[in-house]
């Protein structure tokens, strides 16, 4: 199932004595890259958190924000840091000395400075914690691919629409060729017969040019391998596994086969519709960027 790379997903839960809250955002990337933020004192879940966000998305730029609040305050003590609080009241009576100002701060404007209170836990089961954040990650997983998945609905509609489009294109382009070789050659013999008048015409020398023609102006072997491209493009989007970077490769696949046409056509009209096709393959080559 096509997926988009961006997404959003939140959860929260109280869960063996914790309040906990994970949050997932995405947006596009061409590489699975992960950031997350976690109290300070959890620091153990990051790598925990990165390896099992990573075993479920494979690509775009994951920010992960876990909260975790202990609702069993048992066990916690508040203790204060004597030596910080000594040096900010020392440092605040010299601030209300030198510049004559009021001394009237006291024992909460000194607490709410940095590190000025620190409480201080027992030691927690790590592997307890992580399986409650498990649990809740899990949950903004679910919730974040659903809306990847929408998304990816939406990719699968268009690039299947332009899909269509492009083959509908080369149908015409493959018709249009064969008459561009008649027309040439209808064209070489009044030319010829303008010039040399009632003279017999070089049937046998019409004949070799026109097959020069033919075999210069010739993109059958281009369009089968568009047709073979799309088909392709139509099955990557059927597939269950991540396959934006392959589908990338492939566009730029059917561009070059474009480009070639492009190149060979001496016809207006076939000119024109390269020119659609190449427009259809840009708008996919886009849309392709969004897809996990």
């Amino acid at each position: 199932m096509l997926k988009s790379m961006t997404g959003f997903g939140r959860a929260l839960k109280e869960t063996n004595g914790y309040v906990i809250t994970v949050e997932l955002k995405a947006v596009n990337h061409r590489y699975f890259e992960f950031s997350s933020r976690v109290p300070r004192q959890y620091g153990f879940l990051d790598e925990k958190l990165k390896s099992y966000v990573n075993s479920k998305v494979s690509r775009g730029k994951v920010d992960c924000y876990v909260s975790i609040e202990a609702l069993n305050t048992e066990d916690a003590d508040v203790v204060v840091n004597n030596t910080l609080a000594s040096a900010y009241v020392k440092a605040l009576k010299e601030l209300s000395q030198t510049y004559e100002l009021k001394d009237d701060f006291g024992a909460y404007s000194i607490s709410r400075f940095p590190d000025v209170l620190i409480v201080k836990k027992n030691e927690e089961d790590e592997e307890a914690l992580w399986q409650c954040v498990l649990t809740v990650l899990d949950e903004a997983i679910e919730k974040f691919n659903a809306m990847r998945i929408r998304e990816g609905e939406k990719l699968y509609n268009d690039i299947k629409s332009r899909g269509e489009n492009i083959i509908e294109t080369v149908s015409f382009i493959e018709k249009r060729s064969p008459e561009t070789v008649k027309e040439y050659n209808e064209k070489l013999i009044q030319r010829v017969a303008e010039i040399i008048g009632d003279a017999t015409l070089d049937e046998s020398r019409i004949i070799q040019e026109v097959a020069i023609y033919a075999d210069k102006v010739a993109v059958a072997e281009e369009t089968v391998r568009l047709r073979s491209h799309i088909d392709q493009l139509n099955l990557f989007l059927e597939s269950e596994e991540p396959i934006g970077r392959k589908m990338d490769f492939l566009i730029q696949e059917i561009n070059r086969e474009a480009n070639t046409i492009g190149s060979k056509a001496s016809d207006v009209e076939i000119a024109r519709k390269v020119v659609d096709i190449k427009a259809e393959v840009e708008k996919i080559r886009e849309q392709v960027q969004n897809i996990e």
